[in-house]
């Protein structure tokens, strides 16, 4: 569940409204096309100033997106917005009458091709936005040079290059899998995808984390991610039954692109889970937040920060840096690519093959041009 608190801001002597939410693209991607939208570095959260207007913009701009906490704001305890958690939930959204909401077609065909509920949200958050730009337009008239006209506007506010494939995949959905339109938009140009290396902490950072963590629970979220090179929304559905300590594997079912695998269980950790398990005793999900629901991806990664900071990492550090982590730190110990690739459940090697570039033993060797020169 996305969720964003809005918060009372004095700034520079004048109200403001500001947005606390857990790290999101989609939320910060949308963020861009707000008007008026400012980053505070005092309180480390995006605001805009309090008037009616922005507060209405604001409800108007995350409707059927995000869950709007407004306890801290109007003490309102209730909050504003949908909480989507499935496929159900997008389909009985509460949306305003002149709002233009996605086809039926469009959801069932997500439901039908086993979308994952994140992937879905976006798709349906990106398409909605799309239509209610063109809201006088039948669906069918809207042609290429309307989608390219909106994709240029999009990267004039600044959405970046993935979040503007996101919104293509989006609108080909509906034209291309709904309604069965061959290839429609072949001359609809997409944006290069930057090629960005993967954020990786060292053993040294890795044990600092685990030792500054006093929250045996805590302990084994990060000590699991690291150790078995899960993506937070494995770690997140895993049941207790998916730990198995006789053949020291851990299984994981329905991963990215609904692929299940089986990855590697650490001795250390199973200690860990076992003394875990005595003190908290979960019932269905390996770990559980209030009244047995599953643990919360926002509360992963307020775990994974705390830690970060309480050992002094002078980095921001997000889940995923410990499945790089685990992936560099395997390559660099002459771990053959293609195991590496299978633990990570890649459909390619290819994808895999981005961690040669960080591994460091793959430069140890190199010295720099500089140290041949006799400089004072």
């Amino acid at each position: 569940m996305i969720s964003i608190t809005l918060k009372h801001l004095m700034i520079k002597g004048e109200k403001q409204i500001g947005l606390r939410y857990e790290s999101n693209k989609l939320i910060e991607q949308i963020l861009k096309g707000v008007d008026g939208i400012q980053w505070s570095e005092d309180f480390g959260m995006p605001y805009l100033k309090n008037s009616k207007e922005n507060f209405k913009n604001i409800m108007d701009t995350f409707r059927g997106v995000a869950w709007i906490n407004l306890q801290q704001f109007t003490g309102n305890s209730k909050g504003h917005g949908n909480q989507i958690n499935s496929l159900k939930d997008l389909r009985s959204r509460d949306l305003p009458e002149e709002w233009r909401v996605c086809p039926k077609s469009y959801l069932d065909r997500l439901e039908l091709g086993h979308y994952s509920i994140q992937t879905a949200r976006t798709y349906v958050s990106l398409f909605e936005r799309f239509i209610n730009h063109y809201k006088e337009m039948p669906l069918n008239e809207i042609g290429e040079e309307e989608i390219n006209r909106y994709l240029i506007m999009t990267q004039q506010k600044g959405y970046s290059h993935s979040m503007i494939n996101q919104l293509i995949n989006a609108i080909k959905f509906y034209y291309e899998v709904v309604m069965g339109m061959p290839n429609r938009f072949y001359s609809v140009s997409r944006p290069k995808k930057r090629k960005k290396l993967p954020k990786v902490l060292s053993l040294e950072e890795i044990e600092a984390m685990l030792c500054s963590t006093t929250n045996i629970k805590h302990k084994c979220i990060i000590g699991l991610l690291y150790s078995a090179g899960l993506r937070r929304s494995e770690l997140l559905n895993l049941k207790i039954e998916d730990i198995d300590s006789k053949r020291m594997v851990i299984y994981i079912k329905d991963g990215k692109g609904l692929k299940d695998r089986v990855t590697v269980l650490s001795e250390k950790i199973l200690q860990d889970l076992r003394k875990y398990y005595r003190k908290y005793e979960p019932k269905n999900y390996l770990f559980e937040g209030q009244f047995g629901r599953r643990y919360t991806g926002t509360s992963v990664s307020r775990v994974i920060e705390n830690a970060a900071r309480i050992a002094g990492l002078r980095k921001k550090v997000n889940p995923h840096m410990l499945r790089h982590s685990f992936a560099t730190h395997l390559l660099e110990n002459n771990i053959d690519l293609r195991y590496i690739q299978t633990l990570l459940g890649h459909g390619s090697v290819k994808t895999t093959e981005i961690y040669t570039h960080v591994a460091q033993k793959k430069i140890d060797g190199i010295k720099s041009p500089l140290d041949s020169l006799f400089l004072d």
